[in-house]
């Protein structure tokens, strides 16, 4: 329950409308500043002839010591989904396109029943969420699952085709999400998405918003300093002006000095010796 908690925080500090939002972008990984929350990486390829099979996504994320993802649970999946969204909001230039997430069935030709029941993790995880689309899994040769991300698809009997899962054969060409053990920065705030390990491909700008009481008083403090600079000049300036008017009014001049001293010597002439 407390995971489940610290996802849905994760995702309304990631996508949601405050100040901590972040733009995700494609093939950067997002971390959290929570050792209880793993890093994550959206894998897009605006070419077609870019994106990967099932095994070569999974080869790509375990290339970087990650996996291919897996979802623990239903907020794991709004995270997901939020990532999802703010990557590919309007201005991005990425629309349709599925990605590859952990989920794939060992078997062959089960067409029963129990079909479902065949997937499992390729990272080993027992998690038994599912998220399907209507219908699915279909089964047959299509064994590994895409989350599906076709914005501009018309909707089908199971809604519009986001974010829900389908199985696919395992050769087909998509996208893929990595999941990742959690990286702690000692600069980040927690709570706070950061981003790292920023590869070539730079889709858009990443808004880093930084955090804690000294960076912050660092920024209003530094844009004072020329002004606190001019009050001190002008305060000096005044102090020195009225020093020397004081010394001024004070100093006496030789001629006042001699007033009282009488230039002529007085004849004592009633005196007698």
């Amino acid at each position: 329950m407390l995971r489940a908690v610290s996802l849905l925080l994760g995702a309304a500090l990631l996508c949601g409308p405050g100040a901590f939002c972040r733009r995700v972008v494609s093939g950067q990984k997002v971390c959290f500043a929570d050792a209880k929350r793993p890093c994550y990486k959206m894998a897009y390829f605006h070419e077609l002839s870019s994106r990967v099979s099932f095994q070569e996504a999974r080869q790509a994320c375990e290339s970087e010591e990650g996996v291919l993802l897996s979802l623990e649970n239903e907020a794991e999946q709004k995270l997901i989904e939020s990532m999802l969204k703010n990557l590919t909001k309007p201005g991005t230039g990425i629309s349709d396109g599925d990605f590859w997430i952990g989920l794939w069935r060992n078997g062959d030709g089960q067409t029963s029943g129990a079909c479902p029941d065949l997937y499992q993790w390729s990272d080993g995880s027992s998690s038994q969420y599912r998220n399907w689309y209507t219908d699915e899994p279909s089964c047959g040769s299509e064994k590994c699952v895409v989350m599906y991300h076709q914005p501009t698809a018309n909707p089908g009997l199971g809604g519009p085709y986001l974010y829900q899962w389908n199985d696919d054969r395992c050769n087909m060409k998509h996208n893929y999400i990595c999941k990742y053990e959690p990286e702690i920065s000692p600069t980040e705030p927690v709570e706070k998405p950061y981003l790292t390990n920023q590869p070539g491909n730079t889709r858009g700008d990443v808004a880093v918003t930084d955090g804690g009481i000294i960076p912050n008083l660092i920024y209003v403090i530094i844009p004072t300093i020329p002004l606190l600079l001019l009050i001190l000049v002008a305060f000096g300036t005044c102090c020195f002006q009225m020093l020397h008017r004081s010394k001024g009014r004070t100093k006496t001049s030789p001629n006042q000095s001699t007033l009282w001293i009488s230039k002529s010597t007085r004849k004592e002439s009633g005196m007698e010796v």
